[in-house]
């Protein structure tokens, strides 16, 4: 959301086939927008989920601002972006992102992402590698790898039942106490370094109109695959980090989906004491690696 961006970052609008999708870049004082428009380019795509927006990665993206042209949009159902009215599949967000970045990048790209995001983009990199320089995942997971569903929170038959699911997104995701619930029970390791800019921005994410159809389809689980059946197909050079305390997509989820594909993957790394967001949760942390990779890609 815009209101809780680093200093200098604005949004800009491109449309894709499903409608406007708002990304936030550098776009006044203290950047030099002349010198950002010639910088290598960086696409951060968030995790779904209640709330879910582009300032998830917004602690880490700001640390690059100086060296990079940064790209972090939110994704069409959440965010600042348009919300269509509809039942969401896989394919709605592999083509979504593809054109997102055919539109903004001028060449191959590194794509920073996570979780269940993260493992749509590395079937995009499987479909089009020609998109991408690297890719820099967290906790990626189809929240049906090695066909064990993880994900899913609620029953079918509740999420499915007509003003049910309402009264669920309502209760469970419009309002300041269970925004601040989820975040603790499901995402963070440490309550503690839940800040109440963190709640207020998952907040104003999750009130946006209709935002319930893009939790809904995450909930019920029609967007979950099996990643495992599609990540030995991947050539893209690739790092993945992985939240010590994930829950439902845990690290030795995370080691057996690397391990199909050692040649592609290239570093695993385990961030201590974190949950399924570590770059939310200790950006330091993630800064640090996902300078060193960026770093490795240009050398």
């Amino acid at each position: 959301m815009l209101q809780f961006q680093p200093p200098g970052f604005g949004h800009k609008i491109i449309q894709t086939s499903l409608g406007a999708m708002v990304y936030y870049t550098q776009t006044a004082a203290p950047w030099d927008i002349a010198e950002t428009k010639n910088l290598p380019q960086v696409v951060f795509l968030h995790n779904f989920g209640g709330g879910a927006s582009a300032y998830e990665f917004s602690k880490v993206y700001s640390a690059f601002a100086a060296t990079h042209c940064i790209l972090a949009p939110d994704l069409i159902g959440w965010g600042e972006s348009f919300h269509p009215v509809r039942d969401y599949q896989v394919n709605d967000y592999i083509s979504t992102i593809a054109e997102f970045i055919k539109q903004t990048c001028r060449e191959p790209v590194t794509v920073v992402a996570s979780s269940l995001t993260a493992a749509l983009t590395i079937r995009l990199a499987i479909q089009q590698p020609d998109l991408f320089q690297s890719l820099f995942l967290s906790c990626p997971s189809g929240f049906d790898d090695f066909g064990q569903g993880s994900g899913r929170r609620l029953p079918l038959e509740v999420i499915n039942t007509p003003l049910l699911d309402n009264l669920i997104y309502k209760l469970g995701a419009e309002n300041e106490i269970a925004v601040r619930n989820f975040l603790q029970s499901f995402l963070f390791a440490k309550p503690a370094r839940i800040s109440e800019e963190i709640v207020q921005a998952y907040l104003a994410s999750a009130q946006q109109p209709n935002a319930i159809f893009a939790a809904l389809s995450f909930l019920r689980g029609d967007l979950y695959f099996d990643l495992s059946l599609y990540i030995q197909q991947l050539a893209v050079p690739t790092a993945i980090l992985w939240g010590e305390k994930a829950q439902f997509i845990n690290v030795k989820l995370g080691k057996r989906l690397a391990e199909l594909n050692p040649k592609a993957i290239r570093n695993f790394h385990v961030i201590p004491d974190t949950g399924v967001l570590p770059h939310l949760e200790t950006p330091e942390i993630v800064i640090a690696l996902l300078d060193n990779h960026l770093k490795s890609m240009n050398s």
